[in-house]
């Protein structure tokens, strides 16, 4: 797996979302460095973490995968696909993981007849059959897609796209498989047993993780404490650099 360890304190793990890659975290890790060990991880399957073709990708593989690289207490920080991973691993990991941060993330990202703040089943099919035919194209349509409505949208755009591909191209069966974990992952019977401090930042105008999916969460987790980022979208520690990073070290620092 390719890891980037930067700084010097307490262990904190930075997840990203699905096929990005570690650097969408640069800004964030400039400031945390100071006060923290910051650990930036391509999640398996995405950026320098490869696999063979013939792997499958699924959740609980990029749990054991990335749990194996951490024989010691962290605290986690997830975007998005990363913050399912990170959900999961706080549930196996009670005695590890000391505090979750989900940015923009779901326990259940695609609607269901008894959960509708998550994105369209259409939407999802669409881009896997699109994925098929033209990866490239469906990548920077789900960048954009990212920053819709955001005040600073064309920024965020740019970043992520100058972001995309640093760590390599991914393979387009991973990239399948990430689209199929969008699609099945669904932790909110377990979520609430989670056994930790949560943080839940989260921008208003995000369309891919609406925000009632956060309140969901704010309402279900036992120790949750609510950010809301206003004119944010999907990400707030881009848009919202200074806000977040504030908010972010204030609750990582209260939970050393």
């Amino acid at each position: 797996m390719w890891i980037e360890t930067r700084g010097r304190g307490p262990d904190v793990v930075l997840l990203h979302g699905w096929a990005m890659n570690g650097t969408v975290w640069n800004a964030v890790v400039r400031e945390l460095e100071q006060d923290f060990c910051v650990h930036v991880v391509d999640l398996p399957g995405h950026g320098g973490s490869k696999l063979a073709d013939d792997q499958t990708l699924t959740l609980q593989a990029m749990v054991d995968a990335v749990d194996a690289q951490f024989p010691f207490p962290v605290q986690v920080v997830g975007w998005s696909l990363g913050g399912a991973v990170a959900t999961q691993w706080a549930l196996q990991q009670r005695d590890k993981v000391r505090s979750l941060t989900l940015v923009a993330s779901s326990p259940c990202f695609m609607q269901r007849t008894d959960w509708q703040p998550a994105m369209a089943q259409k939407v999802l099919e669409q881009f896997a059959a699109v994925l098929q035919t033209d990866w490239q194209g469906t990548l920077k349509r789900f960048i954009s897609l990212q920053a819709m409505g955001d005040a600073s949208a064309r920024g965020v755009t740019r970043e992520l796209l100058a972001d995309l591909f640093k760590h390599g191209e991914p393979k387009l069966s991973h990239l399948a498989d990430g689209l199929n974990i969008l699609r099945d992952t669904d932790l909110r019977t377990e979520v609430a047993k989670v056994d930790c401090p949560v943080l839940l930042q989260y921008g208003d105008r995000d369309t891919l993780t609406p925000l009632d999916a956060g309140m969901w969460l704010a309402k279900t987790l036992p120790q949750a404490q609510f950010k809301l980022h206003y004119k944010a979208a999907h990400a707030p520690f881009l848009s919202h650099l200074a806000d977040f990073v504030s908010t972010q070290r204030e609750f990582l620092q209260a939970n050393i």
